[in-house]
């Protein structure tokens, strides 16, 4: 196995600079071991720095588990955000780990994981050992158990329901696992003091997800807030709510807000509301994809700021993620209906097919805007479309994809490449590229999506008013790779910004003319009777 410092860590020197610092910025990128102790921590760490002698750094968690290091108690290596870097794209290693993450090692082997991302077996160990310090079955285990103590630490949820929870088929394999690894028995752990597990009402949860800053949790909301779903979702001033599914078996509907996490702490607040424990890590994993939290802004802004058109905005808003959305088949629609239409046409229409075709909530979750679940596949694919006022190639469209996902012949299957995507995608009919690759983006969270046929982008990119072709503009985007998603929101963040900024001089300016008027024909009593209101 290669040492520590081969698998892509940042410079010795960084790693000191972060560590003695407790850059956040860098929490997750690499962990700290400490040889004397045989225990591993975050750069953000708040205990007092140990001997430079005794640190050894570690790309990963798993690298570190792997060489018989446990993790810290004080900075909770289980609460750092992921590194984005390794996870998204379409390098084998990215596509195999978001396999890992929806649970692939659970239920099928190494040899099976390696098939589906198309490789041998020998070369994804291989890789994995290279350029992350572990194997898959490490990093698969190492998931688990950080899963684990995170749910014994935080929340009041039985230990059964722990193991459940974090992908163990039995008790007695998660306490003997828990105990190997971490030296101690889950209770154990439960019982410390030191443990701050917070206590659920009921059917209650609530749990911690970390980022690295900077992040623009407020862009993040405003985005999702204009395409909105009333009664499938809600999006307040500080909060984002919706409905989840339950489990097919029977199991009610249950629900979820996001919101910050109090006191300036760098991650966002999950309260989930009667959820399965069974389903807690998928919906811990859609809401990290979801809101983007794995993203390391310091990679993508270097990538991106050689451009002089794109520097700017990285500079503006450094903390812009990739807001993707809980449900591909959800995307798909939407993206079909905002077709040529703008963005508020299609989340009317949107709302309506939620209405007419989703099925109805119990009458408690009216109280927080929720009263119905969007529609499955199987429920549009022979639906009357008509009712709610599309044109009859729009509904067709829907229809068809529908029918799609339902026969295989298109899916959101985290292992196809981003080109494999389109190509599924666009051979359906009434489906383009700029509908395949915004379904990238909003339903995968692809970091490299890029619809070059939107006009937004195409009149974005020049500064003389002028409009490129989409050619021209995918040949400009390929030094943006593989972030041209980013480009792409940080684009059409600045075109929606223009247009308020405009309107807002404008504003001024004819308030201060009705005001300089007003002033030579009135007699001037006190400052607040000559102002008007913004």
């Amino acid at each position: 196995m290669p040492s520590p410092e081969s698998t892509a860590l940042p410079p010795r020197r960084i790693c000191e600079q972060a560590r003695l610092s407790r850059d956040p910025r860098f929490d997750g990128l690499f962990f700290i071991a400490v040889t004397s102790t045989r225990i591993y921590c975050r750069p953000v760490c708040p205990v007092h720095p140990p001997k430079p002698s005794n640190i050894t750094y570690y790309r990963t968690a798993a690298a570190a588990e792997t060489a018989g290091f446990r993790p810290c108690l004080r900075c909770r290596p289980e609460l750092s955000p992921t590194d984005g870097t390794w996870r998204r794209g379409d390098a084998a290693v990215a596509r195999a780990l978001k396999l890992i993450d929806q649970g692939a090692l659970a239920g099928q082997s190494v040899s099976a994981l390696a098939g589906r991302v198309n490789i041998g077996e020998r070369q994804l160990r291989r890789l994995f050992v290279e350029r992350l310090g572990a194997s898959p079955a490490s990093v698969h285990g190492t998931r688990r158990l950080l899963f684990a103590k995170q749910l014994l630490t935080e929340t009041s949820l039985p230990i059964t329901g722990v193991a459940l929870a974090a992908g163990f088929g039995s008790l007695r394999r998660f306490n003997a696992t828990f105990k190997e690894a971490y030296r101690m028995a889950p209770r154990d752990l439960r019982r410390r003091p030191a443990t701050a597990r917070r206590a659920h009402a009921g059917e209650h949860l609530t749990l911690r997800l970390g980022y690295r800053p900077p992040y623009d949790f407020e862009s993040m909301l405003g985005f999702l807030r204009g395409r909105a779903l009333p009664g499938v979702e809600h999006v307040g001033d500080d909060s984002y709510a919706r409905v989840i599914a339950g489990d097919g078996a029977g199991a009610p509907p249950g629900w979820l807000r996001v919101s910050r996490w109090p006191d300036g702490e760098h991650a966002l607040k999950l309260e989930l509301h009667a959820p399965l424990a069974s389903r807690l890590l998928d919906i811990v994993g859609r809401l990290r994809r979801m809101f983007d939290l794995d993203a390391d802004p310091r990679a993508v802004a270097d990538a991106l700021s050689s451009d002089p058109r794109l520097k700017p905005l990285l500079r503006k808003r450094p903390g812009l993620r990739l807001p993707s959305g809980w449900d591909g088949f959800e995307i798909a629609v939407r993206a079909i209906l905002g077709q040529q239409v703008s963005v508020a046409a299609a989340r009317t229409f949107a709302a309506r097919v939620a209405t007419r075709f989703g099925e109805p909530l119990p009458a408690e979750h009216a109280a927080h805007g929720l009263a119905h679940l969007f529609p499955t596949p199987a429920a549009l694919a022979d639906a009357d479309l008509a009712s709610i006022g599309i044109t009859r190639t729009r509904a067709q469209t829907i229809r068809t994809i529908a029918r799609a996902l339902l026969d295989g012949d298109v899916d959101f299957r985290v292992e196809r490449t981003l080109d494999d995507f389109v190509a599924r995608w666009t051979a359906l009919p009434g489906i383009g590229p700029w509908t395949a690759h915004y379904i990238a983006l909003r339903a995968l969270g692809h970091p490299d999506a890029f619809p070059a046929d939107d006009l937004v982008l195409q009149k974005a990119v020049p500064l003389d008013g002028s409009r490129m072709t989409a050619k021209a503009l995918t040949a400009r985007a390929e030094a943006w790779r593989p972030w041209r998603g980013y480009a792409t929101l940080q684009l059409w963040r600045e075109a929606m910004a223009a247009p308020a900024a405009t309107t807002a001089k404008r504003a001024v300016r004819k308030r201060d003319d009705v005001s300089s008027a007003a002033s030579r024909h009135a007699p001037m009593r006190n400052d607040g009777a000559r102002r008007t209101n913004p």
